[in-house]
């Protein structure tokens, strides 16, 4: 073989022998240290076995076992030189003059009682062993445990310091180095108030001696407070990466277990810890898991979490804010917090983050579209308009769903229409194409729709329609009217409640008008213009009989849809004059779009046709259908004399 291939087959040889041995670090050889080698614990059972074969078969002494029979004829010939008579086993060696001299053999011993006579007979050299058990009781029993210790050892060690018996009380918290944060302020967006709340806590973390020096002191804790989805995560994280800190991450259903005590002692950790990377920030998510008011424990008794939640207010009241370690925490029900976290010095200043206006909608789809392909036709602004009270985790799933449709029909770019239909499944869901309804209801379902979609178009306050589908979608949809919001509205007048109510009851009043009876299909819609209706009447005031009186119901969850409670606080008279005065706002109304739907009964029969065909059409279309029937009216009615 060639100089060359040996060198080849040696450098093989070499590499294979380390990749059995394990991957080694590079890094470590490029700092000058000596390599790590990747250890298992197959390694140990490998040289076990191989010590084991190499003890067996090469170095310990060959005995022959041999029948008990043939040991008789050995005795009877003379050939046995020594022998071991033991309780179980007879040991001994064969003579030198014997052609295999001096060879080992071992047999069973059996109940021979001419055994001994025998060996006197023949003049064998025989003595007798005793076998001590108890060595071998102690090891059988011994050797099995530390053999388990051993396999246990090896498996809390895999499994991290986080993962043993002795590690319950230690925090769970993980920790984010200064340079593996990535999210800053930039990434942020729609919440500016409450990035500009926020701005100096990082200045006191980037430069706390700005405001020691005059005195100032920075807040212990900061709560963040907002609707699920709306970046209250997002904001703590881009804090932590804006600052260059470390940034320990927790959540409130992590500090409590079901042994005692296990919860304290973690939130003494998490402090602990907290205090040696200084500065730093600690984040809590779902504070309201831990921090729920005390004293709600029905069954009496002391309650772990409430346990947990005393270490946790004696550790903020204790920390020192010149440490430079910052508390903040996130939740969605801060009414059911206890108040001792929100009172000064723990929780001192709490930002609350509100759903995006059309800006921060805007704002939003520019930061979660930066690595999409949109296509020319695409108009952000459009969508954020279509998307009013959308959240940043609900526009980040938006363009994720667009995107997934662009690829599904193998386009290059994201265009309006893969948008439209995202819109159309966030907010309806899933289409329905293998639902077959039959003639008849899909007739209604166009009457209803249309009905809604001319109401929209008739009143005064009511947003502009966008599209109208029959296309059953979600669960129950067999239809819906898309209206695109102008501007974000945060007031209602009494007029643009009563336009909101006429547009809901527009498909009810539609399926009355044509074929004489109506659905199951206006439900929902009745449902929503009851609350509007009860709303008016008995909570904002607007009813001229029961004058500027609110029968306010108890507060609910700030950011949880309400439910209505039961108790009344008001007389029966009372509550029969609140029944029925919503049930005369519900009739006015229902009176007023029967009016609309009349007078444009022409124009509903030619939309609900136009569905019935093609399943979709679009405001504008709707919008020409009834400027056209206006033109008409007004060509046909007669002269008024000057």
């Amino acid at each position: 073989m060639p100089s060359s291939g040996k060198k080849e087959a040696l450098e093989e040889l070499k590499e294979k022998f380390r990749s059995f041995f394990g991957p080694r670090d590079p890094q470590k050889k490029k700092d000058g240290l000596p390599p790590k080698t990747h250890f298992s614990i197959w390694y140990f059972l490998i040289a076990f076995l191989l010590i084991t074969y190499l003890q067996q078969y090469f170095f310990s002494p060959k005995l022959e076992t041999i029948p008990y029979s043939q040991f008789k004829q050995f005795v009877a010939e003379g050939t046995v030189g020594k022998l071991t008579i033991g309780p179980e086993n007879i040991t001994g060696t064969l003579k030198e003059k014997e052609k295999k001299a001096g060879q080992q053999f071992t047999t069973i011993r059996v109940d021979d009682p001419n055994l001994v006579k025998d060996l006197d007979e023949h003049k064998v050299d025989y003595s007798g062993h005793y076998e001590s058990r108890f060595l071998s009781s102690i090891l059988s029993w011994i050797l099995p445990i530390a053999i388990m210790l051993l396999i246990w050892r090896y498996a809390m060690k895999k499994m991290g310091p986080g993962m043993g018996v002795m590690s319950f009380a230690k925090s769970k918290a993980k920790l984010f180095a200064e340079n593996e944060t990535k999210v800053t302020f930039a990434d942020v967006a729609g919440i500016d108030e409450a990035k500009g709340e926020l701005q100096e806590v990082v200045e006191f973390l980037r430069s706390p001696e700005k405001f020691q020096k005059l005195g100032g002191r920075i807040p212990k804790g900061v709560l963040l407070v907002g609707a699920p989805g709306t970046g209250k995560t997002l904001l703590a994280k881009a804090v932590a990466g804006e600052a260059k800190v470390p940034f320990f991450s927790i959540s409130g259903s992590e500090f409590v277990e079901m042994f005692v005590g296990v919860g304290a002692s973690r939130v003494r950790d998490l402090f602990s810890q907290a205090g040696g990377q200084a500065p730093c920030i600690i984040f809590i998510d779902e504070l309201d898991a831990l921090g729920k008011a005390r004293g709600m424990n029905v069954f009496g008794g002391n309650d772990e979490r409430e346990q947990t939640l005393n270490q946790l207010l004696v550790e903020m009241d204790g920390f020192e804010s010149n440490k430079g370690v910052i508390i903040m925490a996130a939740t969605n029900r801060p009414e059911i917090l206890d108040p001792a976290l929100l009172r000064p010095g723990r929780f001192d200043r709490q930002v609350v983050i509100d759903r995006p206006d059309i800006n921060g909608r805007e704002a939003i789809l520019k930061i979660h579209s930066q690595h999409v392909l949109l296509g020319p036709d695409v108009d952000l602004r459009k969508i954020a308009s279509l998307t009013p009270g959308f959240v940043g985790a609900d526009l980040a799933n938006l363009i994720n769903e667009a995107a997934l449709l662009a690829g599904r029909k193998d386009k290059e770019t994201v265009d309006s229409a893969e948008f439209d239909e995202a819109i159309d499944r966030v907010i309806g869901g899933l289409e329905k194409k293998n639902r077959v309804m039959n003639p008849k209801e899909k007739e209604i379902v166009a009457f209803h729709e249309s009905g809604h979609a001319i109401v929209a178009e008739s009143v005064k306050y009511a947003d502009p329609v966008h599209k109208i589908s029959i296309i059953p979608r979600g669960i129950g949809a067999l239809g819906y009217t898309q209206q695109r919001p102008t501007e974000d509205r945060y007031l209602m007048t009494r007029p643009e409640l009563l336009d909101r109510l006429a547009v809901l009851l527009g498909g009810r009043v539609a399926e009355e008008l044509v074929f004489g009876e109506i659905s199951t299909g206006a439900q929902n819609d009745l449902q929503r213009a009851t609350d509007i209706a009860r709303s008016m009447v008995a909570e904002y005031g607007m009813s001229d009989l029961l004058g500027p009186v609110t029968y306010e119901r108890p507060r609910q969850a700030m950011f949880l849809p309400e439910s209505y409670s039961s108790g009344k606080t008001y007389s029966e008279t009372r509550a029969t004059q609140i029944d029925e005065e919503i049930s005369s706002v519900m009739e006015k109304a229902q009176e007023r779009v029967r009016k609309i739907l009349s007078e444009r009964r022409k124009v509903l029969d030619d939309l609900a046709h136009l569905l019935s065909q093609k399943e979709m059409v679009q405001g504008e279309e709707l919008r020409k259908m009834l400027s056209e029937s206006a033109a008409e009216i007004a060509a046909a009615s007669p002269m008024q004399p000057s």
